[in-house]
């Protein structure tokens, strides 16, 4: 059964959503963990596929969206339509529902912005996984870095 954890923001944004989704990959990815992306549409897979490559000159987060690129996939996959192959590692939800291949995956991250719609989505991701009988733990954080 996966782990699953919940971080809550105090922005309503979606940028700075996206920007501390970026920061926790690139953490993930120092430690060495494989991570799929699961966002909530193709805008958003472009979208966060470009912050990913600009959001800080120092980095190098290696990653393309699901299904292109090169034959030997990056350790960042980003996808919004498909269920990912050979993905077992960390699952990083950005859409509004829970991924239904949600159990492949050792670890689940949600990251929510103080938004009403994806507050509210992510109350019903939260039930899904309690009734599920997952492991949640929640971070509320106190703010955001800009």
């Amino acid at each position: 059964m996966p782990k699953i954890d919940f971080y809550i923001l105090p922005v309503t944004d979606e940028a700075p959503r996206l920007r501390f989704a970026c920061r926790l990959i690139e953490k993930l990815y120092q430690q060495r963990h494989r991570i799929y992306i699961h966002t909530q549409n193709q805008t958003q897979a472009h979208q966060l596929d470009e912050l990913l490559w600009t959001y800080q000159e120092e980095s190098f987060l290696p990653h393309n969206l699901y299904g292109e690129g090169p034959e030997s996939a990056p350790p960042i996959q980003i996808g919004f339509d498909t269920i990912p192959e050979n993905q077992h590692d960390i699952l990083m939800n950005l859409a509004s529902s829970a991924p239904e291949f949600y159990i492949q995956f050792s670890r689940i991250l949600e990251v929510i912005s103080s938004s009403p719609d994806v507050q509210a989505a992510g109350r019903e991701n939260y039930r899904f996984y309690r009734a599920k009988r997952c492991e949640i733990t929640t971070h509320k954080l106190q703010s955001v870095e800009a």
